[in-house]
């Protein structure tokens, strides 16, 4: 994973746990442990994800969050 692959998990990470009012270990955890979203989906995804704004990456992040059943 490049520099900017990793700034751009953070901010992935960071940003939704803003959203959810959630501390960010415990969002990571749920985009890793418990999904596999971050390296199934975000960082696969960089090219595509880091050219659109937070609200629709958050958005889209929090719906495929809810499809694995991590969030209710």
């Amino acid at each position: 994973m490049d520099k900017s692959a990793l700034e751009f998990a953070v901010f992935c990470i960071e940003s939704v746990a803003e959203r959810l009012n959630l501390p960010g270990n415990q969002v990571y955890d749920m985009l890793t442990k418990q999904s596999n979203i971050l390296f199934g989906y975000v960082i696969p995804s960089f090219d595509v994800l880091h050219t659109q704004g937070k609200n629709y990456i958050v958005d889209d992040l929090l719906s495929l969050m809810r499809e694995r059943g991590v969030l209710s």
